[in-house]
């Protein structure tokens, strides 16, 4: 599997992942004592399919340990494209979800959804409104 390939599904698999977990405001990641870790990513799907991709990432699968925010949002200026936002308490808690049968299963079925992705930038989330701690 290509790079391209690997990332690609990564950012799905993230997608797959709708969970807001815990409970608690978290301030700046550095007041924690961690360093948070973000996905901001564009993803286009096949013509038509928009919708049923979003339900795909929408899906509830579970507790997701360290997944501290995930919005799935449509671009307004292109009917195929969706935004996917994330913020999780590691890197390493994102790349344990993606192990995850659930996640795994949502790769499979969104797959074909997928035309490509034309954006992914990782973060480092300080804090914010409506962002909260695993538990």
């Amino acid at each position: 599997m290509s790079n391209g390939s690997t990332r690609r599904d990564m950012l799905l698999a993230a997608g797959a992942a709708l969970a807001l977990a815990g409970s608690g405001s978290v301030a700046a990641g550095a007041q924690q004592g961690t360093s948070m870790y973000g996905l901001i990513g564009r993803m286009i799907a096949v013509p038509g399919k928009r919708d049923e991709l979003a339900s795909i990432l929408l899906e509830g699968t579970g507790a997701m340990p360290g997944c501290l925010s995930y919005i799935v949002a449509a671009d307004p200026t292109n009917p195929d494209a969706l935004w996917i936002t994330e913020a999780w308490d590691s890197k390493d808690s994102h790349a344990a979800s993606l192990k995850l049968p659930s996640v795994q299963a949502a790769i499979a079925r969104g797959r074909p959804l997928i035309a490509g992705f034309d954006s992914r930038s990782e973060t480092t989330p300080l804090g914010g409104h409506g962002l909260v701690k695993a538990g």
